[in-house]
C-alpha cells in the first residue's frame, strides 16, 4: 500500500471510531423526540467526549478493562447505529441536516492531513508537525500519547514517568481517553495512528463552530463564510496539524456557544436537561485544555444576560459538572500531585517548580511585581494581542527578498497574536463601524448576521478582557494565542467574514475569498522538507478536495 492510500485508510479508520458513540447517541436522541440541531450536535460532542473520558478511568482502572470498554463502546455503538436504522422512522430533513456537519467534519480532516503529508514524512509524523506550518514547536503534540502510552500498559499500578518535567497531572486527560479508545483497533511504531487521531479530534470545532452559526439562524451564504473563513486559517491549518489538544477544547466551547445563541434558550434555560447537557459540554472543555476558562467566563455572563437559568437548571448542572471533573481533581490531588504547574505558570508568572500552592504562587508573583510591574504587565498583554511589533518585524524581514524567509517572517505574528492572525478579515468589522456610521443612506443595519457579528464580537471583547486580566504577563505567561482558547480566534474569523457580508455582500464574499488564498500561500509550501521526500500529486489532490468539498457542502446546505 502506497503512503498516500495507507494514510487515507487510516484517516478513514480514525473517522468511524471516533464518530461511532457520537452518531448513535444522536440518532438516540432523535428516535427519542429531540429535533434541535443545536441540541444534536451538543449530544454528538458530549457522547463523544464522556466515552473518552470513560475509557480514560477503565484503563486506569485496570488496563484489561480499559480494552474491553473500548471495544465495547464501539461495537455498541455500531450494532446501535445499525438497530436504529433497520428500525427506520426518522425525519428524513431531520437526517440530512445532521450529515452536512459529519461530513463538514471528514472534509476538514481531509484537508489538514494531506496538506500536512503532502510531502511525505508519514513516519516521524509528530517530527514533521512540529515544524510544517509554523517555527519549530515544543514537542507538546506528544505529551497525550506518551502518558496513553503509560496508562495502556500499566493503568494505576504506579505514578507515570514525566515527560521531561511536566507531570501526568499537569495535563488534562480528555485527549489521553481518545487515543486509549482507539489504540486497540490498531496502533504502529511511527506514532502516525496517533497523528491521525489528533488531526480527526482538533476537527470536532467543525461541529461545534456549524451549531453556532446555525444557532444563529444565518442564511446559508453567510454561514458558508463564516465556515470558510475559520477552516482555512492559520488556526484550523497549524493547530490542526500540531496536534495538541486545543482545538479539541474549542469545539465543546462552541457547542455551548450555541445553545446560549439559539432563540430556544430562554426555554432550555429553565429546562435541567438543558443544564446537563451545557455543562457537560463546558467541563469536557475544561478536561481537554485548562485555557478553556477564559472563554467559559464570558460565556457564562453571556447566558446569564439572555435568560437566567432557574435553580433546578443550575443544580444539575453544578451536579454533572461536579461528575466529570471531580474524578480528575482527585487524580491531580492525590495520585501525581500538585497538577497545578500551568496554573503557576501563567497566572503566577513563575516558572519554578516548587512546593507553594497556586493560590500563594499568584499572590507571591504579584507582590514581588508590585502596582506598577503588574499595570505594565497587563499593559503587554494588550500588546501582545495587537501584535503590531511583531508585524512590523516581518515586515523587515519579508523584505529581503527570499521568498521562503518571507514566508517564515510572516508566519511568526500570525501565530503569536489575535489581530495579525485575524489579517485581512479584520476589514469586517471595520466596514460594518462604516455600515452604522452611513446607515441614513443605505438603510438600518440588521438581519440576522448583523445580529451575530455583533453579539459574537461583543463576546470576543470580554473574553479578551479576561484573558488580558487573568494572565500574569511576561515570558509564557502573556496573552500569545497558543496559550489562550482557540474558540476566540475560531469565533472572531467568522464573525468578521460574516460582519463583512452583513455590511456588503460582495465585499464579504471577496474577502473571505482573498483571505483564503493568502493564508494557502502562506502554508501550502514545505519549507523544511523531511529528508528525501517529495511532493505528492495525490496528496495535494486529495487535500484540494477536501477544501473544494468543505466549501461546497456549507455552501448547498439549507
Amino acid at each position: 500500500m502506497s503512503g498516500d492510500a495507507e494514510l487515507l485508510a487510516l484517516l478513514a479508520e480514525h473517522l468511524v471510531l471516533t464518530a461511532a458513540p457520537a452518531v448513535f447517541a444522536v440518532l438516540l436522541a432523535a428516535r427519542l423526540g429531540l429535533r434541535s440541531l443545536t441540541l444534536l450536535l451538543g449530544v454528538a460532542l458530549l457522547a463523544s467526549g464522556a466515552s473518552a473520558m470513560l475509557v480514560f478511568w477503565a484503563f486506569f482502572g485496570f488496563p484489561v478493562l480499559g480494552q474491553t470498554v473500548s471495544f465495547m463502546i464501539v461495537l455498541g455503538s455500531l450494532g446501535g447505529i445499525a438497530w436504529l436504522g433497520f428500525e427506520g422512522g426518522f425525519d428524513r430533513a431531520l437526517l440530512r441536516r445532521l450529515a452536512v456537519p459529519l461530513a463538514l467534519w471528514a472534509l476538514a480532516s481531509v484537508f489538514i492531513a494531506f496538506l500536512g503529508f503532502d510531502h511525505g514524512g508519514i513516519h516521524s509524523s509528530l517530527e514533521l508537525a512540529s515544524t510544517r506550518f509554523s517555527q519549530e514547536l515544543p514537542t507538546d503534540n506528544a505529551i497525550p500519547r506518551y502518558f496513553a502510552d503509560w496508562f495502556y500498559v500499566h493503568g494505576h499500578d504506579g505514578t507515570p514517568p514525566p515527560f521531561a518535567d511536566w507531570l501526568s497531572s499537569d495535563r488534562p486527560p480528555l485527549q489521553i481517553g481518545y487515543t486509549l479508545a482507539q489504540r486497540p483497533f490498531g496502533w504502529d511504531a511511527h506514532d502516525l495512528h496517533y497523528q491521525l487521531i489528533g488531526i480527526v479530534l482538533q476537527q470536532l470545532w467543525v461541529l461545534g463552530a456549524w451549531a453556532v452559526l446555525c444557532a444563529a439562524r444565518l442564511r446559508p451564504l453567510p454561514r458558508a463564510l463564516g465556515m470558510i473563513a475559520a477552516l482555512v486559517s492559520d488556526i484550523a491549518i497549524v493547530h490542526g496539524f500540531f496536534v495538541w489538544p486545543k482545538l479539541l477544547a474549542a469545539a465543546f466551547l462552541l457547542a455551548a456557544l450555541a445553545m446560549v445563541l439559539d432563540g430556544d434558550w430562554r426555554r432550555w434555560s429553565r429546562q435541567p436537561w438543558a443544564g446537563a447537557l451545557f455543562a457537560g459540554l463546558l467541563a469536557l472543555a475544561m478536561l481537554a485544555h485548562g485555557s478553556s476558562v477564559f472563554f467559559a467566563i464570558p460565556l457564562l455572563g453571556l447566558a446569564a444576560l439572555r435568560a437566567m437559568p432557574s435553580w433546578r437548571w443550575l443544580g444539575v448542572a453544578l451536579l454533572v459538572g461536579f461528575v466529570l471533573l471531580a474524578p480528575w481533581s482527585a487524580y491531580q490531588r492525590w495520585f501525581d500531585p500538585p497538577g497545578d504547574r500551568l496554573i503557576k505558570w501563567q497566572l503566577g508568572g513563575s516558572l519554578e517548580i516548587d512546593d507553594r500552592g497556586s493560590l500563594q504562587t499568584i499572590v507571591d508573583g504579584y507582590r514581588e511585581a508590585g502596582l506598577g510591574g503588574a499595570l505594565e504587565n497587563k499593559w503587554g498583554n494588550v500588546t501582545q494581542l495587537l501584535g503590531a511589533g511583531e508585524v512590523h518585524k516581518a515586515i523587515v524581514q519579508a523584505g529581503d527578498g527570499d521568498l521562503g524567509n518571507a514566508i517564515i517572517a510572516i508566519r511568526f505574528p500570525r501565530f503569536f497574536s489575535l489581530l495579525p492572525c485575524i489579517g485581512f478579515l479584520l476589514i469586517g468589522p471595520l466596514a460594518m463601524l462604516c455600515r452604522y456610521l452611513f446607515r441614513s443612506r443605505a438603510g438600518p443595519p440588521g438581519g440576522p448576521e448583523w445580529s451575530f457579528a455583533l453579539t459574537a464580537l461583543g463576546l470576543l471583547a470580554a473574553a479578551c478582557l479576561v484573558w488580558v486580566l487573568l494572565m500574569f504577563g511576561g515570558p509564557g505567561s502573556g496573552t500569545t494565542i497558543h496559550v489562550g482558547s482557540l474558540a476566540v480566534p475560531l469565533l472572531a474569523l467568522s464573525a468578521c467574514a460574516v460582519g463583512a457580508y452583513a455590511s456588503w455582500r460582495p465585499l464579504g464574499i471577496g474577502l473571505v475569498a482573498f483571505n483564503a488564498a493568502f493564508v494557502l500561500f502562506l502554508y501550502a509550501p514545505e519549507l523544511s522538507p523531511p529528508p528525501g521526500s517529495s511532493y505528492s500529486v495525490l496528496a495535494i489532490v486529495l487535500a484540494a478536495a477536501g477544501l473544494l468539498g468543505f466549501a461546497t457542502v456549507s455552501l448547498r446546505a439549507r
